[in-house]
Order: structure tokens, then sequence, then C-alpha cells
């Protein structure tokens, strides 16, 4: 077993989880760079350089993620950190729409339940797969961390009040989506809670990826900060918490 901590980041071949992936190297782990596809993972692993290790990693494939488990597992023995990064916002049917007009299209009145449930896929059940996984790898580390890349348009708590600046948006594939992730983060750190293994969601803000077509205004490294952050807490830091940039506490 290597000494090194060594992390998996899932979607991390390209904006956010890439970056993730780049600032847990410069902290020292080998990294895991998970991506659906093997050679564009292996093209993001050189670019953040020896510390990097592509894997192929598809969390809506059963044996891709066995696969994966097993070879982390084979060629690297330990896994000390999970950054559940993996997401998408729409299928290709409804690519290249506007946050907007892709909500006014995905009313719980007019969305294509084959939409939902291919967003859920990745965006929960996806996670909740990995998690599976991983989790007997994890439990083995003398000092693990989960952290679920969320987001606050997924709070409960903000789309519930009227002054909230995105609230119009809130509607039952992406942005629920990311409410079911933060239930499922809960129950993970509710289970593992005697454990020490600590699990935490994290929201980028509105970063500028592809998951909303470039629209947003924070820096993919402004995105990463807080994963980043959270991945590295120590043994007093908390568990079962949602927060952005830094520290700061969104209600579920």
């Amino acid at each position: 077993m290597q000494d090194k901590g060594v992390a998996l980041v899932t979607g991390a071949n390209q904006g956010i989880g890439l970056q993730i992936a780049k600032d847990l190297a410069a902290h020292g782990f080998t990294v895991l760079v998970g991506s659906r596809n093997f050679e564009n993972g292996e093209t993001a692993a050189k670019s953040i350089g020896a510390a990097a290790h592509a894997v192929q990693l598809d969390v809506t494939d059963k044996g891709s993620i066995s696969a994966a488990a097993d070879r982390i597992r084979k060629d690297f023995g330990r896994l000390d950190v999970l950054v559940n990064n993996a997401a998408i916002s729409n299928t290709s049917k409804l690519s290249g729409q506007s946050v907007e007009e892709y909500a006014r299209l995905t009313r719980p009145s007019n969305v294509s339940l084959d939409e939902m449930r291919a967003v859920w896929e990745t965006n929960v059940f996806g996670v909740l797969a990995v998690y599976q996984a991983m989790l007997p790898l994890l439990r083995e580390a003398p000092a693990a961390r989960i952290v679920n890349v969320s987001s606050g348009v997924g709070s409960l708590t903000q789309n519930a009040n009227p002054a909230y600046a995105y609230r119009s948006n809130f509607g039952p594939v992406y942005p629920a989506s990311k409410t079911a992730l933060n239930a499922v983060t809960l129950a993970m750190a509710i289970e593992l809670e005697a454990t020490g293994i600590k699990v935490n969601a994290v929201s980028p803000g509105f970063t500028k990826t592809n998951v909303n077509n470039y629209a947003g205004r924070e820096t993919v490294e402004e995105g990463a900060r807080e994963a980043v952050r959270v991945a590295l807490l120590g043994p007093d830091g908390p568990t079962g918490m949602f927060t952005r940039w830094e520290n700061e506490i969104i209600a579920w």
C-alpha cells in the first residue's frame, strides 16, 4: 500500500471536477480522475501531472463502478477521499437551452419523466451506487472523507423564500435532484457518524461549466474551493453539513 492518501473524483475530466482533482494533487494526494470516457480521463490526468491517474467510471453503469473499485484496491490499495462530483443538468434532447428556458420546459406540469429519470440516475442514484462500491475501501482508511458536490438551488429552505433570486427556476429535474442528493448526503452522514468518516455536501456556487452552458459567474478555481476544503477536514471537523465557500452554512 502506498503512503500517500488516495482521492477519487468522479466526473473529473473537465470543469469543477478537474479543478478539484488538480487541487487535491497539489495537497499531496494521489488523485484518481474518474471519467466515463477513459481517453478523456487520461488527457485530464496528464494535465495534472504524475500524481493523477485516469479511472474509467460511469456512475450509471454498475459494471463500470465495480471495475473501478476493484482497480483502486488492486493498483492503489486504499481510498481516503471520495468526491462525488459527476452530474448532469439535462439530457442531450434539451441541451443548449438557457437556464430559464430549461426551467420553463421542465415544470411539474410538463416535465418529461424520461428527462427527470435520466438526470436523477446520474445525480442521485449514481452517487449512491459509487458510495456503496467505495465504502469498503473508505472504511479501511484512517480518516476517510466523502464530499458530495450539490448546489444551492437544491435548498428547500431557500426556495421556500419568495425573495430567493433563483426560486422561479426550481423544478423537478436538476434542482430537485440536488435536493435529493442533500437528503442522501445526510443519510450517509448519519450512517457513518460513529465511524469517523465525515460526509458533507458543498455548493460550488454558480460556476461557469457545461452544466449551465457556461452561464455562471464563478471560475472553476472558485467553484472547487469548498469541496477541497471539506475534503481536507481534520478530526474535529463537522459531518452532515451543507456549505458554500468559505464554510458558510446553507439551510437544507
